[in-house]
């Protein structure tokens, strides 16, 4: 888990604001619709890399399998260690998740913990 939150977060929006000021200062005629898509742009990364870390901070993301039972025959599940989920977040970010992932010796069934 990630806990250093505001050392990383408070760089990235610094990053944002200097970019932003960069970006403005090499396009001083942009029209609002410019500025707005440059300005979401920077910040769709820091919200990218914001919710990864909160995810991964979720108890979601640090599941034990010894206590969680199969939701199709009631048997304890069994650990197939951690996978890594890819999922596209708005503005096409890439957000990467891993995640406790487990089978059921009984009936077969997968646990991945949702996005």
């Amino acid at each position: 888990m990630r806990n250093d939150f505001d050392s990383l977060w408070h760089k990235l929006s610094e990053e944002v604001m200097s970019g932003m000021k960069e970006w403005r200062l090499r396009h001083p005629k942009a029209t609002l619709s410019e500025i707005e898509d440059a300005l979401d742009e920077r910040l769709s990364k820091m919200r990218a890399r914001m919710l990864e870390d909160l995810a991964l901070a979720s108890a979601s993301a640090n599941m034990n399998e010894a206590e969680v039972q199969c939701s199709e025959c009631g048997s304890r599940l069994e650990s197939r260690g951690r996978k890594v989920r890819k999922i596209k977040t708005h503005h096409n970010q890439e957000i990467k998740l891993s995640r406790a992932y487990a089978v059921c010796p009984q009936c077969g069934a997968s646990l991945f913990p949702p996005r």
